[in-house]
C-alpha cells in the first residue's frame, strides 16, 4: 500500500464500508497496517460473525495501533451508518447504552475501521438480554506461570463439563491464557451463570491444585491458573473468535479441535496464518450454534458446594455488594483493619 493514501471503499454486504489511513502500520512485528486486519477480518469473516453476530459489542478501539492507547466506547456514536445495527443493554449501575449489535461481515469492518483490534460481545443475542447464552470459561494464568499449566487446565474444564452433560468450544486468548465457550439455554439469569462458573472453577481448583485457582485476590492466586469465574457478571465481556489482540505480532484468539490443545502454540496463530488455517481447516467453534445445553448439573454443583459451606465469592468492584458476598477485601488489607 503506498504511503499518503487517505481511505479506501470496501465492499461488503451489500454495504460500502469506509477505511480511514489504510496505510496505517498497526502492528509493529511484521509491519501489518490498518488495512491488513481489514482483509484479515474479511478472509475470517464467517466465523468471526458467528462470535458475535446478534450481541451486544462493545468498542474497544486502539486509534494509533496495537502498542498504542485504547479506550472504551459502550455506546455507538451517534454518527455512523444508516444500516448499522444496535441493541440497548443495561448495565449494573442500572444505566443503559445502545451497542453495536453487529449482523454481517460488514458490521465488523465498520468497527475495524474505528480500531477495534478485537471484538467484545456480551454472552446475550439481542432478543433476550437478560439470558445469557454462553458461559465462558476464562483461564488466566499467573506471571511465571507456563502455557502448559494452562492446556492441562484447559483439558481438565474440558473433562469437567462432559461430566455434566456440557459441550465446551475451547480457543487460545491471543495473549497468556485460553477461553473455552459453553452454548447454553438461554434460561438462566447472570447471576445463575455466574454462579454456576464459580462452581466450575472450584472444581477445576480441587482436581489441580498445584496449577488451578478461583481465588479472585492476586496476592491469593499463587503460580497458578486464575479461573475468572467473574467474567460471566453482567457486563463483562471476553474477546471473541477470531479477535486480533493488542500484541506486536497480532496473535488471534482461534478457536482450535479439543485434540489440538495439548501441542497448540498461541505464538503460531497471527493474522499472517489464521486466515490461510480457516481456509484450509475449516472453523472449529462451527457447531458452536447447534445446540444449546442444560446448566441445571453445574448449578447442583454450585448448591453442594454451598451445602459445605463456600457460599459466593467476591464480585467485581464495580457491582453493588452481592446477597451472600463475602467482605470484598484482599486479605492483607481486611487484616490491617483488624483491632
Amino acid at each position: 500500500m503506498a504511503p499518503g493514501v487517505p481511505a479506501v471503499a470496501v465492499e461488503v454486504d451489500g454495504h460500502s464500508v469506509k477505511v480511514s489511513n489504510p496505510d496505517k502500520v498497526f502492528f509493529s512485528a511484521r509491519g501489518e497496517t490498518k488495512l491488513d486486519l481489514v482483509r484479515y477480518y474479511y478472509a475470517v469473516g464467517p466465523g468471526a460473525l458467528r462470535g458475535v453476530r446478534e450481541r451486544p459489542t462493545v468498542l474497544k478501539r486502539y486509534p494509533d495501533g496495537a502498542e498504542g492507547p485504547f479506550f472504551y466506547q459502550k455506546r455507538v456514536p451517534a454518527s455512523r451508518p444508516p444500516w448499522l445495527e444496535t441493541v440497548t443493554v443495561t448495565f449494573p449501575s442500572g444505566r443503559s447504552a445502545e451497542e453495536l449489535c453487529p449482523v454481517d461481515v460488514a458490521h465488523i469492518l465498520w468497527a475495524v475501521n474505528l480500531g477495534c483490534l478485537d471484538l467484545n460481545p456480551w454472552p446475550v443475542r439481542r432478543g433476550d438480554t437478560e439470558h445469557p447464552d454462553e458461559l465462558r470459561v476464562d483461564l488466566d494464568p499467573q506471571p511465571n506461570v507456563s502455557f502448559d499449566a494452562v492446556r492441562r487446565v484447559a483439558l481438565e474444564a474440558h473433562a469437567v463439563l462432559e461430566e455434566h452433560g456440557l459441550v465446551g468450544f475451547p480457543k487460545t486468548s491471543g495473549s497468556r491464557g485460553m477461553h473455552v465457550n459453553v452454548p447454553i439455554e438461554p434460561r438462566w439469569s447472570f447471576t445463575e451463570v455466574r454462579r454456576a462458573a464459580l462452581a466450575l472453577a472450584r472444581e477445576l481448583e480441587r482436581r489441580l491444585p498445584d496449577i488451578a485457582t478461583s481465588a479472585w485476590w492476586k496476592e491469593q492466586r499463587g503460580a497458578r491458573v486464575f479461573v475468572d469465574y467473574n467474567q460471566n457478571a453482567r457486563d463483562r465481556t471476553v474477546a471473541s473468535a477470531y479477535s486480533v489482540r493488542a500484541n506486536p505480532e497480532a496473535r488471534v484468539s482461534c478457536p482450535v479441535e479439543w485434540d489440538e490443545v495439548p501441542d497448540v502454540d498461541p505464538g503460531d496463530l497471527t493474522i499472517a496464518t489464521v486466515p490461510g488455517r480457516f481456509a484450509t481447516r475449516g472453523d472449529p467453534a462451527a457447531g458452536i450454534d447447534g445446540a444449546r445445553h442444560d446448566l441445571s448439573s453445574l448449578l447442583e454443583l454450585s448448591y453442594r458446594d454451598e451445602a459445605e459451606g463456600l457460599g459466593d465469592a467476591p464480585w467485581p468492584p464495580h457491582f453493588a455488594k452481592q446477597r451472600g458476598e463475602p467482605h470484598r477485601a484482599a486479605p492483607s488489607r481486611s487484616r490491617h483493619r483488624e483491632p
